[in-house]
Protein backbone atom coordinates (compact mmCIF):
# COMPACT_ATOMS: atom_id res chain seq x y z
CA UNK A 1 0.00 0.00 0.00
CA UNK A 2 1.39 3.39 -0.95
CA UNK A 3 2.43 5.55 1.99
CA UNK A 4 -0.14 8.21 1.07
CA UNK A 5 -2.98 5.67 1.07
CA UNK A 6 -4.64 5.59 4.47
CA UNK A 7 -7.64 3.37 3.66
CA UNK A 8 -7.49 0.54 1.13
CA UNK A 9 -10.66 -1.55 0.97
CA UNK A 10 -11.09 -4.23 -1.69
CA UNK A 11 -14.08 -6.53 -2.16
CA UNK A 12 -15.20 -6.17 1.46
CA UNK A 13 -17.97 -8.59 2.34
CA UNK A 14 -20.00 -9.20 5.46
CA UNK A 15 -22.63 -11.84 6.07
CA UNK A 16 -24.83 -12.36 9.12
CA UNK A 17 -26.30 -15.84 8.90
CA UNK A 18 -27.86 -16.04 5.45
CA UNK A 19 -28.02 -12.24 4.97
CA UNK A 20 -25.36 -10.37 3.00
CA UNK A 21 -24.82 -6.93 4.52
CA UNK A 22 -21.81 -5.89 2.41
CA UNK A 23 -21.43 -7.16 -1.15
CA UNK A 24 -17.93 -6.38 -2.35
CA UNK A 25 -17.31 -2.83 -1.14
CA UNK A 26 -14.18 -1.27 -2.65
CA UNK A 27 -12.73 2.20 -2.08
CA UNK A 28 -9.53 3.99 -1.07
CA UNK A 29 -8.73 7.19 0.82
CA UNK A 30 -5.58 9.28 0.76
CA UNK A 31 -3.84 11.20 3.52
CA UNK A 32 -5.67 14.43 4.32
CA UNK A 33 -8.78 13.45 2.35
CA UNK A 34 -12.31 13.88 3.74
CA UNK A 35 -14.79 11.18 2.69
CA UNK A 36 -18.51 11.17 3.42
CA UNK A 37 -20.17 7.76 3.55
CA UNK A 38 -23.87 8.23 2.81
CA UNK A 39 -26.74 5.80 2.62
CA UNK A 40 -30.17 4.99 4.03
CA UNK A 41 -30.57 3.18 7.33
CA UNK A 42 -29.58 -0.47 6.97
CA UNK A 43 -27.30 0.19 4.00
CA UNK A 44 -24.23 -1.19 5.81
CA UNK A 45 -22.53 2.05 6.86
CA UNK A 46 -22.12 1.13 10.53
CA UNK A 47 -20.86 -2.35 9.68
CA UNK A 48 -18.29 -0.89 7.29
CA UNK A 49 -17.03 1.59 9.87
CA UNK A 50 -16.83 -1.02 12.62
CA UNK A 51 -14.74 -3.28 10.39
CA UNK A 52 -12.37 -0.42 9.56
CA UNK A 53 -12.06 0.44 13.25
CA UNK A 54 -11.23 -3.17 14.11
CA UNK A 55 -14.34 -3.68 16.21
CA UNK A 56 -15.93 -6.25 13.89
CA UNK A 57 -14.47 -9.13 11.88
CA UNK A 58 -15.27 -9.20 8.16
CA UNK A 59 -16.45 -12.26 6.26
CA UNK A 60 -14.18 -11.73 3.25
CA UNK A 61 -12.15 -9.15 1.36
CA UNK A 62 -9.00 -7.15 1.95
CA UNK A 63 -8.84 -4.18 4.33
CA UNK A 64 -5.78 -2.09 5.17
CA UNK A 65 -6.06 0.86 7.54
CA UNK A 66 -2.86 2.87 7.98
CA UNK A 67 -1.08 -0.08 6.44
CA UNK A 68 -2.48 -2.59 8.96
CA UNK A 69 -5.24 -5.18 8.80
CA UNK A 70 -7.63 -3.79 11.45
CA UNK A 71 -8.49 -7.33 12.55
CA UNK A 72 -4.94 -7.51 13.93
CA UNK A 73 -4.29 -3.91 14.96
CA UNK A 74 -2.41 -3.42 18.24
CA UNK A 75 -2.61 -0.57 20.76
CA UNK A 76 0.01 1.52 18.95
CA UNK A 77 -2.11 1.25 15.79
CA UNK A 78 -5.29 2.17 17.66
CA UNK A 79 -3.56 5.26 19.05
CA UNK A 80 -3.33 6.55 15.48
CA UNK A 81 -7.14 6.49 15.14
CA UNK A 82 -9.82 8.81 16.46
CA UNK A 83 -13.49 7.91 16.82
CA UNK A 84 -16.49 10.17 17.45
CA UNK A 85 -19.56 8.04 18.10
CA UNK A 86 -23.18 9.18 17.81
CA UNK A 87 -23.45 9.24 21.60
CA UNK A 88 -21.13 8.76 24.56
CA UNK A 89 -22.60 8.75 28.02
CA UNK A 90 -19.71 7.74 30.31
CA UNK A 91 -17.47 9.87 32.57
CA UNK A 92 -20.33 11.98 33.95
CA UNK A 93 -18.45 12.82 37.17
CA UNK A 94 -15.23 13.92 35.47
CA UNK A 95 -14.55 17.59 34.83
CA UNK A 96 -13.98 18.48 31.18
CA UNK A 97 -10.35 19.60 31.56
CA UNK A 98 -9.44 16.66 33.80
CA UNK A 99 -10.98 14.11 31.46
CA UNK A 100 -9.25 15.40 28.33
CA UNK A 101 -5.89 15.68 30.11
CA UNK A 102 -6.28 12.13 31.40
CA UNK A 103 -7.15 10.72 27.97
CA UNK A 104 -4.36 12.70 26.34
CA UNK A 105 -1.82 11.08 28.66
CA UNK A 106 -2.55 7.68 27.09
CA UNK A 107 -1.74 8.96 23.60
CA UNK A 108 1.45 10.68 24.77
CA UNK A 109 2.98 7.24 25.36
CA UNK A 110 2.73 6.53 21.61
CA UNK A 111 4.23 9.79 20.37
CA UNK A 112 7.21 9.43 18.03
CA UNK A 113 9.56 11.87 16.26
CA UNK A 114 7.33 11.57 13.15
CA UNK A 115 4.02 11.69 15.02
CA UNK A 116 2.98 14.83 16.96
CA UNK A 117 2.09 14.73 20.61
CA UNK A 118 -1.56 14.96 21.68
CA UNK A 119 -3.31 18.30 21.81
CA UNK A 120 -2.51 20.67 24.63
CA UNK A 121 -5.60 20.34 26.80
CA UNK A 122 -6.54 24.03 26.92
CA UNK A 123 -5.92 24.45 23.18
CA UNK A 124 -8.18 21.50 22.48
CA UNK A 125 -10.90 22.84 24.77
CA UNK A 126 -10.75 26.17 22.93
CA UNK A 127 -10.80 24.46 19.53
CA UNK A 128 -14.13 22.77 20.29
CA UNK A 129 -15.63 25.84 21.98
CA UNK A 130 -15.73 24.56 25.55
CA UNK A 131 -13.47 27.08 27.31
CA UNK A 132 -16.33 28.54 29.45
CA UNK A 133 -17.22 25.00 30.56
CA UNK A 134 -13.74 23.56 31.11
CA UNK A 135 -14.22 23.10 34.86
CA UNK A 136 -17.76 21.73 34.70
CA UNK A 137 -18.51 18.11 35.34
CA UNK A 138 -19.44 16.26 32.17
CA UNK A 139 -22.86 15.44 33.61
CA UNK A 140 -23.61 19.17 33.87
CA UNK A 141 -23.09 19.89 30.18
CA UNK A 142 -25.98 20.54 27.80
CA UNK A 143 -26.56 18.22 24.86
CA UNK A 144 -24.70 20.48 22.42
CA UNK A 145 -21.82 20.99 24.85
CA UNK A 146 -21.62 17.27 25.40
CA UNK A 147 -21.40 16.74 21.64
CA UNK A 148 -18.47 19.16 21.50
CA UNK A 149 -16.79 17.09 24.19
CA UNK A 150 -17.38 13.94 22.13
CA UNK A 151 -15.49 15.57 19.27
CA UNK A 152 -12.67 16.62 21.62
CA UNK A 153 -12.36 13.04 22.91
CA UNK A 154 -12.14 11.78 19.35
CA UNK A 155 -9.31 14.10 18.33
CA UNK A 156 -7.36 14.41 21.61
CA UNK A 157 -4.58 12.15 20.30
CA UNK A 158 -4.21 14.07 16.98
CA UNK A 159 -5.30 11.00 14.98
CA UNK A 160 -4.01 10.27 11.51
CA UNK A 161 -7.44 8.83 10.68
CA UNK A 162 -10.65 10.14 12.23
CA UNK A 163 -14.07 8.44 12.10
CA UNK A 164 -17.00 10.84 12.60
CA UNK A 165 -20.47 9.36 13.08
CA UNK A 166 -23.16 12.05 12.83
CA UNK A 167 -20.77 14.47 14.56
CA UNK A 168 -22.93 17.61 14.55
CA UNK A 169 -26.16 16.07 15.85
CA UNK A 170 -27.49 18.52 18.44
CA UNK A 171 -25.26 21.41 17.31
CA UNK A 172 -26.71 24.89 16.88
CA UNK A 173 -25.77 26.76 13.66
CA UNK A 174 -22.78 28.52 15.23
CA UNK A 175 -21.40 25.31 16.73
CA UNK A 176 -21.91 23.57 13.39
CA UNK A 177 -19.94 26.25 11.54
CA UNK A 178 -17.13 26.12 14.13
CA UNK A 179 -17.01 22.35 13.76
CA UNK A 180 -16.78 22.63 9.98
CA UNK A 181 -13.83 25.01 10.41
CA UNK A 182 -12.20 22.47 12.72
CA UNK A 183 -12.64 19.67 10.18
CA UNK A 184 -11.04 21.79 7.47
CA UNK A 185 -8.15 22.56 9.82
CA UNK A 186 -7.64 18.89 10.65
CA UNK A 187 -7.57 17.85 6.99
CA UNK A 188 -5.74 20.84 5.50
CA UNK A 189 -3.22 21.62 8.25
CA UNK A 190 -2.82 18.40 10.24
CA UNK A 191 -3.24 16.18 7.15
CA UNK A 192 -5.82 14.07 8.97
CA UNK A 193 -7.87 11.65 6.88
CA UNK A 194 -11.54 11.80 7.86
CA UNK A 195 -14.36 9.34 7.18
CA UNK A 196 -17.68 10.98 7.94
CA UNK A 197 -21.13 9.44 8.15
CA UNK A 198 -24.05 11.84 8.21
CA UNK A 199 -27.67 12.21 7.16
CA UNK A 200 -27.08 15.94 6.64
CA UNK A 201 -26.39 16.09 2.90
CA UNK A 202 -25.66 19.80 3.00
CA UNK A 203 -22.97 19.12 5.59
CA UNK A 204 -21.50 16.32 3.48
CA UNK A 205 -21.40 18.61 0.45
CA UNK A 206 -19.57 21.32 2.43
CA UNK A 207 -17.03 19.06 4.13
CA UNK A 208 -16.24 16.11 1.88
CA UNK A 209 -13.68 15.89 -0.91
CA UNK A 210 -15.44 12.71 -2.03
CA UNK A 211 -18.87 11.20 -1.53
CA UNK A 212 -19.47 7.45 -1.28
CA UNK A 213 -23.09 6.35 -1.53
CA UNK A 214 -23.76 2.91 -0.03
CA UNK A 215 -27.08 1.18 -0.72
CA UNK A 216 -27.94 -2.45 0.05
CA UNK A 217 -24.30 -3.24 0.80
CA UNK A 218 -22.97 -1.82 -2.49
CA UNK A 219 -21.13 1.39 -3.32
CA UNK A 220 -23.31 2.85 -6.08
CA UNK A 221 -21.47 6.18 -6.47
CA UNK A 222 -18.01 7.54 -5.67
CA UNK A 223 -16.86 11.06 -6.51
CA UNK A 224 -16.96 14.70 -5.49
CA UNK A 225 -20.37 16.23 -4.84
CA UNK A 226 -19.97 18.38 -7.94
CA UNK A 227 -18.93 15.51 -10.22
CA UNK A 228 -21.77 13.28 -9.01
CA UNK A 229 -24.32 16.05 -9.52
CA UNK A 230 -23.03 16.84 -13.00
CA UNK A 231 -23.14 13.20 -14.06
CA UNK A 232 -26.73 12.66 -12.98
CA UNK A 233 -28.12 16.01 -14.08
CA UNK A 234 -29.64 16.10 -17.54
CA UNK A 235 -30.73 19.71 -17.28
CA UNK A 236 -29.73 22.82 -15.40
CA UNK A 237 -32.15 25.51 -14.32
CA UNK A 238 -31.24 29.08 -15.31
CA UNK A 239 -32.95 32.01 -13.57
CA UNK A 240 -32.53 35.69 -14.46
CA UNK A 241 -34.26 39.04 -14.47
CA UNK A 242 -34.71 41.69 -17.16
CA UNK A 243 -36.19 45.06 -16.19
CA UNK A 244 -37.59 43.57 -13.00
CA UNK A 245 -39.29 40.63 -14.73
CA UNK A 246 -38.16 37.19 -13.57
CA UNK A 247 -37.48 34.31 -16.01
CA UNK A 248 -36.71 30.60 -15.60
CA UNK A 249 -35.45 28.20 -18.25
CA UNK A 250 -34.29 24.55 -18.18
CA UNK A 251 -31.46 23.61 -20.52
CA UNK A 252 -28.97 20.79 -21.10
CA UNK A 253 -26.19 23.27 -21.94
CA UNK A 254 -26.27 26.08 -19.40
CA UNK A 255 -23.02 27.63 -20.61
CA UNK A 256 -24.23 28.01 -24.20
CA UNK A 257 -27.61 29.31 -23.04
CA UNK A 258 -26.07 31.97 -20.77
CA UNK A 259 -23.76 33.13 -23.54
CA UNK A 260 -26.72 33.50 -25.89
CA UNK A 261 -28.68 35.29 -23.18
CA UNK A 262 -25.99 37.95 -22.78
CA UNK A 263 -25.49 38.18 -26.53
CA UNK A 264 -29.18 39.09 -26.91
CA UNK A 265 -29.73 41.22 -23.81
CA UNK A 266 -26.31 42.34 -22.59
CA UNK A 267 -26.27 44.32 -19.35
CA UNK A 268 -30.05 44.11 -19.05
CA UNK A 269 -29.60 40.61 -17.57
CA UNK A 270 -29.49 40.73 -13.76
CA UNK A 271 -29.86 38.30 -10.83
CA UNK A 272 -28.48 35.46 -12.92
CA UNK A 273 -28.49 32.02 -11.26
CA UNK A 274 -27.57 28.61 -12.67
CA UNK A 275 -28.78 25.72 -10.55
CA UNK A 276 -27.56 22.21 -11.23
CA UNK A 277 -28.66 19.10 -9.37
CA UNK A 278 -27.62 19.30 -5.71
CA UNK A 279 -26.07 16.43 -3.79
CA UNK A 280 -29.49 15.84 -2.24
CA UNK A 281 -31.08 15.59 -5.71
CA UNK A 282 -28.36 13.14 -6.79
CA UNK A 283 -28.57 11.06 -3.64
CA UNK A 284 -32.35 10.77 -3.68
CA UNK A 285 -32.44 9.85 -7.37
CA UNK A 286 -29.82 7.11 -7.03
CA UNK A 287 -31.24 5.60 -3.84
CA UNK A 288 -34.77 5.67 -5.24
CA UNK A 289 -33.67 3.84 -8.39
CA UNK A 290 -31.79 1.15 -6.44
CA UNK A 291 -34.61 0.57 -3.98
CA UNK A 292 -37.17 0.34 -6.77
CA UNK A 293 -35.02 -2.14 -8.69
CA UNK A 294 -34.63 0.14 -11.70
CA UNK A 295 -31.42 0.74 -13.62
CA UNK A 296 -31.64 4.42 -14.46
CA UNK A 297 -29.40 6.26 -16.90
CA UNK A 298 -27.68 7.76 -13.86
CA UNK A 299 -26.87 4.34 -12.42
CA UNK A 300 -25.59 3.15 -15.80
CA UNK A 301 -23.35 6.22 -15.88
CA UNK A 302 -21.88 5.44 -12.47
CA UNK A 303 -21.36 1.81 -13.38
CA UNK A 304 -19.03 2.68 -16.30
Amino acid sequence: MAEATVLDVTDLRMRYGSSDVLNGVTFQASRGEVLALLGPNGAGKTTTIEILEGFRMRSAGSVRVLGVDPAHGDEAWRARLGVVLQSWRDHGKWRVRELLAHLGSYYAAYSTPTRPRPWNTDELIAAVGLTPHADKRVGQLSGGQRRRLDVAIGIVGRPELLFLDEPTAGFDPQARREFHDLVHHLSDVDDTTILLTTHDLDEAEKLADRILILVDGNIIADGSAESLSRRIATEAEVRWSIDGERFVHATRDATAFVRQLFAEHGDSVTDLEVRRASLEDTYMALVRDVESGRTSPALKEFAR
